[in-house]
């Protein structure tokens, strides 16, 4: 969407995530004992919040705080338990002044989390999850990031046989974004992700990455999560540890395929490919120092 002055922008909350001059950096906080890349390792608030603050300082423009591991065959904890955990680091990096995102797919969470700050809702189910999750984005004036899985983070990668990947998860989101503005939502409140990882083969998720501009006809502000993920562990034998250079080329590629914000563990790093490729793609000599 745009705004009056005519730039594309992503209205979340009180923040107006300005999309023209280059690629914003959302910078991950895991506070859960089994996310696949580093899960465990901040899993108390006091370190969640110093990792928080770090990722700031190293130029995150907004951070995602998730309570609940996503990753292939990992399995739901309660409200209860992904509360504790989100709450208090929201509550904590709210001086940063970046907008905070909480990765929830429950909306007992997700209102909680904006209540508490957050002012984006980031859903893997993509309001499909948790029939009360839509009305409660649109009470709070949230910005939402809806996301493709198939199934469950439990069963997604036994469900990768699609017909036509592109235009089955085209369908998926673009009926999503139905639903989100059904019921209220902002359409400029609205970000979209193809869901890399979650439900598809590595080589799915090479063609989503090659195909990317095919996403931004729905219209929508367009997020893409390639950090430290297990397809870039097929393609180069490296594991989860190792795979900054890897990450670097995908987030690289998305960028120049379409993608308005990138999803990453590596924030100084990322910033700094991020700066190159904008400069490239972008044309936008003011993004260099």
């Amino acid at each position: 969407m745009r705004c009056e002055s005519g730039q594309r922008v992503w209205q979340c909350g009180k923040h107006t995530l300005i999309l023209e001059a280059r690629t914003l950096i959302m910078g991950v906080i895991n506070v859960t004992p089994d996310s696949f890349s580093d899960g465990g390792r901040f899993l108390s608030a006091q370190e969640a919040i110093a990792h928080g603050r770090k990722l700031v300082e190293e130029g995150a423009d907004l951070l995602d705080i998730g309570g609940e591991s996503s990753r292939p065959g990992s399995e739901p904890v309660s409200e209860e338990v992904e509360k504790q955990r989100v709450l208090p680091v929201i509550e904590s990096l709210l001086d940063r002044g970046v907008p905070l995102s909480v990765d929830t797919w429950k909306s007992g969470v997700a209102d909680a989390a904006c209540a508490a700050g957050a002012s984006i809702i980031n859903d893997i189910k993509a309001l499909r999850g948790d029939p009360d999750m839509p009305r409660i984005a649109a009470k709070h004036g949230s910005g939402v990031v809806l996301m493709h899985i198939r199934g469950t983070p439990a069963t997604m990668q036994s469900l990768t046989d699609y017909t036509d990947v592109i235009g089955e998860i085209l369908d998926f989101l673009r009926a999503s974004v139905e639903i989100a503005k059904q019921a209220g939502i902002r359409e400029d409140a609205i970000a979209v992700d193809p869901g890399i990882g979650f439900g598809k083969t590595p080589d799915q998720n090479v063609l989503l990455l090659r195909e990317l501009q095919q996403f931004r006809d729905l219209g929508c502000p367009l997020l893409v999560g390639t950090s430290r993920k297990s397809f870039l562990g097929h393609y180069t034998g490296r594991p989860v540890e190792e795979r900054l250079f890897a990450t670097a080329g995908s987030v690289a590629c998305a960028i120049a395929n379409g993608a308005d914000i990138v999803r990453v563990h590596d924030v100084a790093a990322m910033r700094d490919v991020a700066r190159i490729a904008d400069l490239i793609v972008r044309k936008n000599p003011s993004i260099a120092p």
